[in-house]
């Protein structure tokens, strides 16, 4: 039977939608509470949806009884602080699942190659039902930063970087997508990510916002660009390496963040 996609991410993976043009009170991001929960990069989370409307961010399928990546329970203490990014995240009407607040430390665009991950979106995702993606609100002006994105993860010429301004929005399928942010600066960047169920809803919403699935990527030179290649090389390789002489081998395994 499959899975209901938006074919709106068939061909590229992402769409990018009109870019947030209202203030928010920076407090929402900054009062709520957060956890220590690390993904791609230093990082830590602030859930305002969880499983069972606790402050943690575990995947839905670790709880009792495990489910999919639907159906998150807000969390109240949460949402109070922060009712812009709840309504933002609420408004497509579509199935939300984990709704979080990423706040990730300054890094460089070696460090955001070798933390590509794929996310495990929708395990336990019944077959026939919505294919669970996410979206991303960036909350802060990261105006040198940027969201990179490959089919490959090591492949450079299938890579799409996204320029991350205040207001920024776009929904990536991230269990097909490699991705993670090259962030530069002093500060950290935030950025709202929403799990939401593909469907007439989320297409609707992808409408309404200009969803576009095709931007020129962020111009970074290109002796950056081979710098990172190399050292993202070279890190895999010294992983490998390091499992190896442990008796161990390198798996990939998609990450529940």
């Amino acid at each position: 039977m499959g899975y209901i996609k938006s074919a709106a991410l068939e061909e590229t993976g992402y769409v990018v939608l009109d870019r947030y043009n209202k203030e928010i009170d920076p407090k929402e991001w900054l009062d709520v509470e957060y956890v220590d929960w690390k993904s791609s990069g230093d990082t830590r989370f602030a859930p305002l949806a969880s499983a069972k409307g606790e402050i943690e961010c575990n995947g839905f399928w670790n709880h009792k009884p495990p489910r999919t990546d639907k159906d998150g329970v807000w969390i109240d203490s949460q949402i109070a602080i922060a009712p812009t990014l709840t309504a933002r995240a609420q408004e497509p009407g579509a199935n939300v699942g984990r709704c979080r607040i990423i706040e990730l430390q300054p890094n460089t665009y070696a460090d955001c190659l070798y933390n590509l991950h794929q996310d495990d979106n929708n395990r336990l995702n019944p077959d026939g039902t919505g294919w669970v993606v996410r979206g991303f609100f960036n909350l802060t002006d990261d105006t040198t930063s940027y969201f990179v994105l490959r089919e490959n993860r090591t492949d450079p010429s299938e890579e799409t970087r996204i320029a991350l301004p205040a207001g920024a929005q776009l929904i990536v399928d991230t269990q097909r997508l490699w991705h993670a942010a090259a962030h530069y600066g002093t500060e950290p960047r935030y950025c709202l990510i929403t799990s939401w169920e593909s469907g007439p809803e989320l297409d609707t919403y992808i409408a309404k916002y200009n969803g576009v699935n095709k931007v020129d990527s962020y111009p970074v030179d290109q002796e950056t660009l081979d710098a990172g290649q190399i050292e993202q090389e070279r890190r895999i390789a010294a992983r490998a390496a390091a499992l190896a002489a442990r008796g161990q081998q390198e798996v990939t395994v998609m990450s529940e963040a």
